[in-house]
């Protein structure tokens, strides 16, 4: 395995730490009451609503999908085969572990929940920086999605529907980009 997915694995794994240990602290479980119709509703209105943010700015943004693209197609020739899915897993669960399930709860608790989802969903943007200039419109996407998975744990008391999308949502984007099968101005990974 290459240098720089070792690197972004072993963030994954500290930053998974991190959030689990908050969340022990915290007393929050991964799942409060398990619901599989209720959990099964909000992964498919999350990873289609995420979808649908990707559309929107293609539309409306089309400058910074592009860029954002470029970016993922640079860092998808890292990737090697088979790692892809390794790294979607590992930030699917790191980061709703930690940005949900210990920052939207301890957020939630000291401010309210109105207040935690949006200081949780802007934490998660400013935590996925882009090196691009064009790409500006970045981090609204990632605010936006924030907001999404934020709502939905809060909503449903799981991290399950979450974890799910963000998984099935990074890997088509990963897997799209290092095979060469991203096409220009259409596919954008948040």
């Amino acid at each position: 395995m290459r240098e720089p997915v070792r690197l972004l694995l072993a963030l994954e794994g500290l930053a998974f730490l991190c959030g689990a240990a908050g969340m022990a602290y915290l007393g929050v479980p991964p799942v409060r009451t398990y619901h599989p119709y209720r959990d099964a509703l909000a992964f498919f209105l999350l990873y289609f609503g995420l979808l649908g943010l990707e559309a929107g700015l293609q539309r409306f943004f089309p400058a910074t999908a592009q860029a954002s693209e470029e970016l993922l197609r640079r860092a998808a020739g890292t990737i090697p085969e088979g790692a892809a899915l390794r790294l979607a897993g590992a930030s699917a669960m790191a980061e709703e572990v930690l940005f949900r399930g210990f920052l939207f709860s301890l957020l939630a608790r000291l401010a309210g929940p109105p207040a935690g989802v949006a200081l949780s969903a802007l934490i998660f943007a400013l935590f996925h920086p882009v090196p691009d200039r064009r790409a500006w419109g970045y981090p609204l996407y990632v605010f936006l999605a924030g907001i999404a998975f934020a709502l939905a744990f809060a909503l449903t008391g799981s991290l399950l529907p979450g974890v799910f999308a963000h998984f099935l949502y990074n890997a088509r984007g990963f897997e799209e980009a290092r095979s060469g099968q991203l096409p220009p101005a259409n596919r954008y990974l948040g």
